[in-house]
Formats: C-alpha cells, structure tokens, sequence
C-alpha cells in the first residue's frame, strides 16, 4: 500500500485524495492494515494544511477568556468583600431598554469566549479519537463524545465537567446584572418610574470562574500528549493528516460504500446516483433534530401554562391592557408570569443564590445543550457542501483563511447569532429583579 501523491493547496479534487494497490490476498488479517508513511514537519505541510492562522485566533480567543474571566473573578470578590454575598452595585438607568441591552452584550461576550474555548477543546478531542482509531466522522459533538480515560481533558469526566461550566456561564450572566424598577406615587396617581441596574457580586464570581475552568480544560487538551494533526475544519486536510500520520486504515471490499451504510456487509457497490442526506449518514443527527423539535414544543408548552395560571407582574393593572398587550417582547407591568420571591438578608443569602442560580441552570441547560449540538447539524451541511464543491469542474480551493471561511457560511453565522439572542431571549422570560426597599430578589417566569 502506498500513500497518494502531493495534493495542491489551491485546486483540488477528491480523486486525488488516496490511491491504494491492489490487495493480492483478501485473506490476510486486514485488521492489522497500517499505512506505513513516516512523516516530517516539512513533508506534512506540503501534503495538507495544517491552518497554524486558526490556531492563533483560537489561543487569542482563549487569552482574552482568561483575562476577562479572571477581571471577572476579582470585580466579583471586592463586591462581596465590600458589599456582602448579596452586595451589588446600583447605577441610575435612563429606561428599562438600557438593562435590555446590556444583557444582551453580556450573552455575546460570553458567546465569544466559550465558543474559543470550544473551538480549541473540539479540536484536541478529535485528534485524540484519532489517536484511538475512534475517528469515524469530521464533525462530533464536543460534550458528548469523549475519548478514552477519566483523567483525559477530553474524556467522560471532564467532558461532562465542560458541559456544566458551559451551562453555568449562560446562566450566571442572566443574574449578573439586575434591573429594578420603582414606582413613584402621589397618593392615588402615579407620576413617575424610576430605573436601576444592580452588578450582583456572587454571580459574577461565578461567571469568572466558569470561564476560566473552561480555559483551563481546553489548554490541557491542547498540551496532552496527543498531537493535534491539524487545525483545519476541512474534512480533506483532515482525512489526508490521518493517512499522512499512519492514524487511518483502509477497509477492504468497501468501495463506494458511505457512512450510512457503515454496518452494512456485502462487498464494494456501484456510485450511488444520489447522495443520502446527514439524516441517514450521521446517526446522531437524528437524536438531535427530535432533541430541537422537543425543546420548541417545551417552549410553547411553558408559553401556555404562563398564560393560563399566571398573573400580571403588578396586580390591578390588566384590567387596563388589551389581551395584545399582554402579549410583550420586552417585560413589562402587564407581563403575564409566575413567580417566587425571597429576601437577600439574613444567614442564608449564599444558599438561597445557588437555589436560584441551580433552578434556572436545569430550565435552561436543555437550551444550552440543544444549541451546542446544532452545530452538528450545520459543520455536517458544511462538509457535505465542501464534498459536492471538490466534485465540481472548478475544484475546491484548499487554502482559505478561517476568518473568510467562518463568515461565508451561512448556517455557521446563524447558529453564532442564535446562542446569545437566544439565551438573551431565554433571560428576558425569566424576570430577575430586585429591590433595595426589602432586599429581596425576584425570579419570575413569564
């Protein structure tokens, strides 16, 4: 058996990808196949792409997540030290649209910094699978796929470690900043409403913490002893860095044979006319579509049980509103939720923040989850299209820069955009409030 010749780094086809003699005894243990190519720093760029520019951005993104969780880490303590565990610092805030926004900029931070992280962890995990001869497609679910050994930063352990942090993060953003709302009254008539915004300390400890434990997590990753063969997303420069380094074994009597049929036996098979969509070629696909499906009927389900036994946030004013006020993007006075409220006084102030810090982590690690793994669905989209381009009579460009390649696909940007609005969405129907009247804290679910 021997390697493939040298493919160009600017047009390409996928025909030229791997040429194998022929195998003159079929009876020979083929399990015990390995491509003997012995290769050098040198010879492996030339062969593919290792995408060392991808591999700046991703530890670029990665320090900058270490700063700001750890300037979050000290903003944090010297609120507590200074203010208490349920100290927060106010600020006067010209309309409630103001704390609106800044959420929404907080969810996009956070966005950047785990989706850095991500990046990094995602791509240790699939050269160590490599290394395991585990590697079975180009695109794997980060959390939910792990490599071998509990003490592997890419293993069942820290993996499901990664996936509490990565919950953890959203949700301590949605109760770093706090909004209050105080009405002015002159005896029976309203004359005026005062905004404020609350930093709240313990929860934005929190959010550094979780940032930098994932930080970590992917750094350990990146340094274990498993080489990363590549930084590229392309499903080309990563099937020939596998062959390159003697990490893939090709499978006797299975020409033309796909994925889907992966547990299929019968010997090599004609071109389909066709190709199958990711439904049938990835199984996981499947579990993930039915998982969205379920989340969307979740969301209207709880939208409905809202309405029915919920109640205006201040009492006397529905009588007022029409039943399409009721119905309002942003919270307001007339918003229709359910509620619990307790005082942030007393000996039991920690506690009563992580009740609320973990009861709103379990509603929205679904969500959470639910986005991570549709960037399944779209890096599948997103190789199957690069598949279809190589077959083209123009090729496939093989070198492009990350940066070009992040923002001219599609599907890509639509998932990016979706995580913070959609957890910025997700906060605005749990109400966090407070008060500096009675201390206490108000999640609300509307």
């Amino acid at each position: 058996m021997k390697a493939s010749s040298k493919p160009t780094k600017q047009d390409w086809d996928p025909s030229s990808l791997l040429n194998y003699t022929a195998i003159q005894n079929p009876q020979d243990d083929f399990d015990s196949i390995t491509c003997e190519v012995k290769s050098t720093p040198e010879t492996a760029s030339d062969s593919y792409d290792l995408d060392l520019t991808s591999r700046r951005y991703a530890l670029a993104g990665v320090a900058c997540s270490g700063i700001l969780s750890s300037c979050c880490i000290i903003a944090g303590t010297v609120i507590i030290a200074t203010r208490g565990g349920n100290g927060a610092i106010q600020f006067a805030l010209y309309s409630d649209l103001q704390v609106v926004i800044l959420g929404l900029v907080l969810n996009l931070i956070v966005t950047l910094c785990t989706e850095s992280t991500g990046l990094v962890h995602g791509i240790s995990l699939r050269s160590a699978l490599a290394s395991e001869s585990r590697l079975r497609f180009n695109t794997n679910l980060r959390l939910l796929t792990a490599a071998r050994g509990w003490r592997n930063p890419n293993g069942s352990l820290l993996n499901g470690v990664m996936a509490v942090l990565l919950i953890l993060s959203y949700t301590s953003a949605s109760f770093v900043i706090l909004f209050t709302e105080e009405t002015i009254v002159d005896g029976d008539q309203i004359v005026g409403t005062v905004y404020y915004g609350s930093i709240t300390g313990l929860p934005l400890l929190l959010l550094g913490a979780t940032l930098l434990l994932q930080a970590v997590i992917a750094l350990s990753g990146m340094r274990a002893s498993v080489k990363i063969l590549t930084w590229s997303s392309s499903p080309f420069d990563v099937t020939v860095a596998l062959v390159h380094h003697a990490q893939s074994t090709p499978v006797p009597f299975r020409c033309m044979r796909g994925v889907s049929d992966v547990d299929v036996h019968g010997g090599p098979v004609k071109p389909s006319e066709t190709q199958h969509s990711a439904w049938h070629a990835h199984p996981s696909i499947r579990k993930v579509i039915l998982f969205l499906w379920g989340l969307v009927v979740s969301c209207a389900g709880w939208a409905a049980v809202v309405m029915l036994i919920g109640y205006p946030m201040f009492l006397g004013v529905i009588e007022t509103r029409t039943p399409s006020e009721l119905w309002t993007f942003l919270p307001r006075k007339y918003s229709m939720l359910v509620s619990w409220t307790f005082w942030l006084s007393g000996d039991v102030t920690v506690q009563r923040w992580i009740l609320s810090i973990v009861g709103v982590a379990l509603i929205q690690g679904p969500l959470t989850l639910g986005l991570h793994c549709s960037e399944l669905i779209t890096n599948v989209i997103r190789d199957e299209r690069q598949w279809r381009r190589a077959t083209g009579s123009k090729g496939l460009r093989m070198t492009i820069n990350p940066l070009k390649s992040f923002f001219t696909n599609p599907l890509g940007l639509v998932i990016f955009v979706a995580k913070p609005a959609l957890h910025w969405m997700f906060g605005l129907s749990f109400d966090l409030s407070s008060s500096d009247i009675d201390d206490r804290i108000a999640p609300s679910y509307g």
